[in-house]
């Protein structure tokens, strides 16, 4: 094998989702793939052969027990790149695994031109996340009990967060006091907040800001 290939370690118990995706990669000129079908293997595999330059876990395969199995893995492949192959994380999900240290995130509906892309990505040591998930953990976040702040309340919020008055923020925003009073009340609705600075603390909460 040759030393500029990029090592790859992929462990999933679809077998269908590992021949496709191991067969793809292994005919890319610059990887090399070996293939494991429980976290236990891919570990065995790691203990024996040493650290992967990047290595893609299944998140529901055997043995993984959430990310108590990517913990496991990274710990073990010395620092490079471990990330996970899923089908449909939701966004406390998406936080717990790359909280967890994750390089990244690959969805199993990933097209295989992109997976390799992913691969190239991590391995060049940048964590990777595919766009529509970026945008539903960015859209999750700010969603309330009474709706979803927009764009204008975020701005708003993190202006409340520092503390300043709705005659300073209309100036900075450039808007009309009335409009930002507006957009304060509707922030204390949609966050079931009596006052401002209750609202900049449920918003704290909730990781809004």
């Amino acid at each position: 094998m040759a030393a500029d290939k990029i090592r790859i370690l992929i462990a999933d118990d679809h077998e269908m989702v590992l021949d496709v995706f191991a067969m793809y990669l292994s005919s890319a000129s610059d990887m090399a793939v070996t293939t494991a079908k429980t976290l236990d293997e891919a570990v065995e595999r790691i203990s024996a052969e040493g650290p992967y330059d990047v290595v893609l876990l299944d998140l529901n395969m055997p043995g993984m027990n959430g990310v108590a199995g990517l913990r496991r893995a990274i710990k073990l492949n010395a620092g490079k790149p471990v990330a996970i192959i899923t089908g449909n994380p939701t966004p406390r999900m998406l936080d717990e695994i790359m909280n967890a240290g994750s390089s990244g995130i690959v969805l199993k509906t990933t097209g295989v031109r992109s997976l390799a892309n992913a691969i190239r990505f991590m391995h060049a040591g940048e964590h990777y996340m595919p766009l529509e998930l970026v945008r539903d953990r960015h859209n999750a976040g700010r969603t309330t009990k009474n709706g979803r702040l927009s764009d204008k309340e975020m701005m708003v919020l993190s202006y409340l967060a520092e503390g300043k008055q709705n005659k300073e923020i209309a100036n900075d925003l450039k808007l009309a006091e009335p409009t930002i009073k507006m957009h304060v009340t509707s922030i204390c609705k949609k966050l079931t907040a009596s006052n401002r600075t209750q609202a900049v603390i449920v918003a704290r909460d909730l990781g809004l800001i």
